[in-house]
Parts: structure tokens; C-alpha cells; sequence
């Protein structure tokens, strides 16, 4: 069996709660989702960052997107990670990765950058947003990791909002890895600070009602839900079969 995961866009009741509970044979997939391999090439991943951000640039799209889990972080972090590398080779304009989450950072690994300093101390120092950020190979992909928290580390909603509108100036796009959406708050208050989320579904793992409330959620805090990845999906037949189809 091969594990696969699919980007399901402009989701609507019925398509996303298509998550199963249980193994089971995989529904012919909608016209509106992309498969991916667990290790998916470059152009897989190509398919996903053209499904969020169109040809027309910032202008004709988001230009801030955050990726979140609803109960666990790793997997959020690694798409994230991917996505802004693809979208930096193909987007004619510069982007950055940045980590919120504080509880299990994980994007700085996935990029191969340090974590001496990010956004922690971004919230609690001044100095422009780019003195926290990290230029991988150029000018075109950084990174701002989550950095060092502190014991007694505080910051205010209006710090962070500040923050934000700095990213925006400061980069063409923003791609977000933030924490679960089961630590409420945080998730949620990031999502009305960017243009909306992609959420991280586990196929078999994440349950109906979860999804559902993780939707609600969103909605009641009036965060637009951009799309879902449907992640881990297993399919019972070769992979090499499953490609013919």
C-alpha cells in the first residue's frame, strides 16, 4: 500500500467531510482534489501552490495563507515547508515561511535553517520584520523559524497583528505553519490574521465530528477556510496502478 494525501480546494460539505474513519477502498477522487504521493516531486507539490495562489501574483489571490493542523502539528509544518519552497521557484516575487508555532516548531528542520532567533523575539524586540528572517539560497525563500521562547515569554494580540502587517510589506507572499486547531486560541487568531487557511486532515485519524467542529470554528471566528489537505490517505491497490487511473 502506498500513502497518499490530496489537496481538496473550495470545500463544500459534501467533499470534505469525505474523510473515513476506518481503511477502507478510495471513492473516485472529486474533480476538485490532487492526489500526492507521501514524498511527493516538485510537480505534485507544484499542483497544490497553483490550486492556492493564481498566475496574477498577490494581486489576484491571497497573499497570506496559514496551514494547521486539528490535533496534531508535524505533518501541517512539513506541507508548509514544501509549498513555500515550490511556490519561491515558480513566483516572480519573493517568499517567506514563517513558524508560530511555539509548542513543537518543526519548519526550520524541514528547511535545513537554524532556530537561534524567529519570530519569539520578533514579538519581543524591535528592529524590522527582515532582522528575524533567514535568506535560503537567495533572495527569493526565507524563513522566519519560531526562535528561542523564553521563560515568562508574553506577547499581545496587537503586537502580533503588527508583526503581520509587516510580513505583508515585506514579501510578495507568507506562507504560515501554525500550531493545531485544537489549541484554539492561537490557530484561530492567526487565521484572522492572514487570508485564510488550509487545513491538515488525517485520513483515518481525524473524525468526522472533529472536522466538522475544526470547520466551525473557523467559520464562527470568520476565517475564510481556503482548502483541505486530505493527508495520509491510504489506497488499496499499487501505486503504480493507482497512476494508470
Amino acid at each position: 500500500m502506498s500513502k497518499n494525501f490530496e489537496l481538496l480546494q473550495r470545500v463544500s460539505k459534501n467533499d470534505f467531510f469525505s474523510v473515513p474513519e476506518e481503511p477502507a477502498p478510495a471513492p473516485q477522487a472529486p474533480l476538485s482534489a490532487v492526489p500526492f504521493r507521501k514524498d511527493p516531486p516538485d510537480m505534485e507539490i507544484t499542483k497544490l501552490v497553483q490550486r492556492l495562489f493564481p498566475q496574477g501574483g498577490p494581486a489576484s489571490g491571497p497573499k497570506v495563507v496559514s496551514f494547521s493542523g486539528i490535533t496534531r502539528d508535524d505533518r501541517s509544518s512539513w506541507i508548509c515547508a514544501k509549498a513555500g519552497e515550490a511556490l519561491a521557484e515558480h513566483a516572480g516575487t519573493s517568499v517567506c515561511v514563517v513558524e508560530t508555532n511555539f509548542w513543537s516548531p518543526q519548519l526550520h528542520v524541514h528547511l535545513g535553517a537554524a532556530n537561534h532567533t524567529g519570530f519569539a523575539e520578533a514579538l519581543t524586540q524591535d528592529g524590522p520584520i527582515r532582522n528575524f528572517a533567514i535568506a535560503l539560497g537567495g533572495k527569493k525563500l526565507w524563513v522566519v523559524p519560531s526562535g528561542l521562547v523564553k521563560p515568562g515569554f508574553h506577547y499581545s494580540q496587537e503586537r502580533y497583528r503588527e508583526r503581520f502587517a509587516e510580513l505583508r510589506e515585506a514579501f510578495g507572499y507568507v506562507l504560515v505553519s501554525a500550531s493545531a486547531l485544537s489549541r484554539e486560541t492561537e490557530a484561530t487568531f492567526i487565521g484572522q490574521l492572514t487570508d485564510g487557511v488550509v487545513l491538515i486532515v488525517e485520513a483515518n485519524h481525524s473524525r468526522r465530528e472533529t472536522v466538522r467542529r475544526a470547520k466551525e470554528q473557523l467559520e464562527i471566528a470568520h476565517v475564510q477556510l481556503l482548502g483541505g489537505v486530505l493527508d495520509q490517505r491510504t489506497f488499496p491497490i499499487p501505486e503504480k496502478l493507482y497512476q494508470r487511473l
